[in-house]
């Protein structure tokens, strides 16, 4: 519009000549749902260390260690150490809370910035927190209000039941479909019956299948558990040693009375009794009729240690304070329990110590592959774009999956001519490694939305575009404002074409954008306000079946 001058002067006007242009959206946002250590919400994270920073580490694991001791003829000391890891039975994680495991793996995979939606915390000091689905139903509705992610990992809730989770991954396929901005990364679950395949397509509806894609099975990663020394318990076949123990004492006699503190070794005979009706626990009751002194104490360990040094060699009391004071006014008594964690070994036996720490590095966390993949998803976008299929594809920091894939068993994994429930293998190759080896999304059977690319470049598309033309909401709708929508997303179409994204040896042959009375409007449309747009796109699909013809070609001369 003309602007009126009122006073003599120069004025300087901008015409702006250029359509506005469509910024495309990013690709691969995920969001994880699951337990953390502390904080609360979603929050919107970049590195690792923010995720420490704002919900700290794992749970530490519990482990059990069993220690057998054995010794040639010429007492020379050997040990054979069997692990344990707590597990529920039928679930391979003996840690029911996967969160920090899976954002390290996301990370190390080639994941970037990403959504953390805390449903609760596991350390509760009030009760020990367990999975409910309710909690990862709260998350759902929370991540519901976020604009940015365009991708759903549902963690923690594998270790929910069957029902609990597969009822979870059908109200995330609604979510998707109804804000048509995101996708979901599920995992089949494994059951003890080993039925894990038909359970899975049995649980999952046939609805909105098209935004989502599954992947199986688990992986065997090269993650340690994190674990506290004084939660790995040591048992171990050997009574009276405490080779492989060290010795906690508790004293209930007087607390002016100096305190006698026990290093290492077994209790004292002499005149003090030794019960050794149990093995893991040993009283000691001073036998005096007048207080004893701590001299007394440590005469009566030296006698016994001499007798009895085969089992306590290396090992001694030490006492604290003066020697001649009395313990206690009346008689007082000491328990002496053979403390089995790894922390209190590390001390009386170092040598063992080092060689449960060792076995225990040996332990390697297995996670349900969909962290993994929404690393390879960013990964792929970020180096090829949304458009390549997340498949033929490398995982790293992964041993192999738990169990190996032939071809006969991914035929029936990858096709489902009942109801179309594509699941994507992950294989280990010879010479090749772990990699990706199907791309299909749970709509294996439909001809429109059968590829996981497909499915997120219009996914990209759609909100790219949607966001780009907000400008023109109460625009005059007339020819003017059309031009420039159709401008800004041939131009943005042209761009995406140039980068092989769509298919088509000509730009016309790729897409096509329609707007205008007559073509995609009636002039009712335009009485109510409304300005339809129609966009075709040709995507690339991938080959996912390569044939190579051969044929005998007869000798001619």
């Amino acid at each position: 519009m003309a602007r009126n001058y009122y006073t003599p002067g120069v004025y300087v006007e901008e015409i702006s000549t250029l359509a506005p242009s469509v910024a495309q959206v990013a690709t691969a946002i995920p969001a994880f749902i699951g337990y953390t250590e502390t904080g609360s919400g979603v929050k919107r994270i970049d590195t690792l260390l923010d995720y420490e920073t704002a919900f700290g580490k794992a749970k530490p694991s519990t482990f059990a260690i069993t220690v057998n001791e054995n010794r040639d003829n010429q007492g020379n000391t050997s040990y054979e150490i069997k692990n344990e890891i707590k597990r529920d039975s039928g679930n391979p994680n003996p840690n029911p809370f996967l969160m920090y495991y899976g954002l390290s793996l996301y990370f190390r995979n080639g994941g970037g910035s990403c959504y953390i939606v805390s449903v609760g915390n596991y350390k509760n000091k009030d009760k020990d927190t367990v999975p409910n689905k309710t909690d990862f139903e709260n998350g759902l509705a929370l991540l519901e209000k976020e604009d940015e992610p365009t991708l759903i990992v549902l963690l923690d809730a594998v270790n929910l039941s069957n029902n609990d989770y597969y009822d979870l991954c059908v109200a995330a396929l609604t979510q998707c479909n109804n804000l048509q901005d995101r996708f979901l990364i599920t995992d089949v679950v494994p059951t003890s019956d080993k039925t894990d395949i038909e359970t899975f397509r049995t649980k999952i509806k046939m609805d909105y299948l098209n935004y989502g894609a599954v992947y199986y099975p688990y992986l065997n990663t090269l993650l340690n558990y994190q674990y506290l020394e004084n939660n790995v318990t040591v048992t171990s076949n050997v009574y009276k040693s405490l080779i492989d123990k060290a010795v906690t004492v508790s004293y209930t006699g007087s607390s002016s009375a100096p305190k006698l503190i026990i290093k290492t070794g077994n209790p004292t005979q002499g005149n003090v009794d030794f019960d050794t009706t149990t093995k893991d626990t040993l009283t000691l009751t001073i036998s005096s009729t007048t207080a004893p002194k701590g001299t007394e104490v440590t005469s009566a360990w030296k006698t016994w240690k001499a007798a009895n040094s085969n089992n306590v060699a290396g090992f001694d009391i030490v006492q604290n304070g003066d020697g001649s004071t009395t313990l206690a006014a009346s008689t007082p008594s000491f328990t002496l329990t053979l403390s089995n964690t790894l922390n209190e070994l590390q001390t009386a036996n170092t040598a063992l110590y080092n060689q449960i720490k060792l076995r225990l590095n040996d332990e390697r966390v297995i996670l349900p592959p969909s962290s993994a993949m929404a690393g390879i998803y960013a990964r792929v976008d970020r180096e090829r774009g949304v458009w390549k299929t997340p498949a033929n594809v490398s995982v790293a920091t992964v041993l192999g999956p738990v169990s190996k894939i032939s071809d006969a068993d991914q035929e029936t994994l990858n096709n489902d001519p009942t109801a179309g429930k594509s699941i994507n293998a992950i294989r280990d190759f010879t010479g090749k490694g772990t990699l990706v080896w199907g791309g299909r999304t749970l709509a294996g059977n439909d001809n429109e939305w059968r590829y996981v690319s497909v499915r997120r470049l219009f996914i990209t598309i759609e909100e790219s575009t949607k966001k780009a033309t907000s400008f023109a909401v109460f625009e005059p709708n007339d020819a003017t404002t059309w031009l420039k929508v159709k401008a800004m997303i041939e131009s943005y179409l042209y761009g995406l074409w140039e980068q092989g994204a769509l298919a088509g040896s000509k730009p016309e042959s790729a897409y096509f954008v329609n707007v205008g009375l007559g073509k995609t409007m009636t002039s009712q449309d335009i009485l109510e306000g409304r300005m339809k747009v129609e966009i075709g796109i040709a995507a690339v699909r991938p080959a996912e079946f390569i044939i190579l013809k051969f044929t005998h070609k007869l000798q001619q001369a």
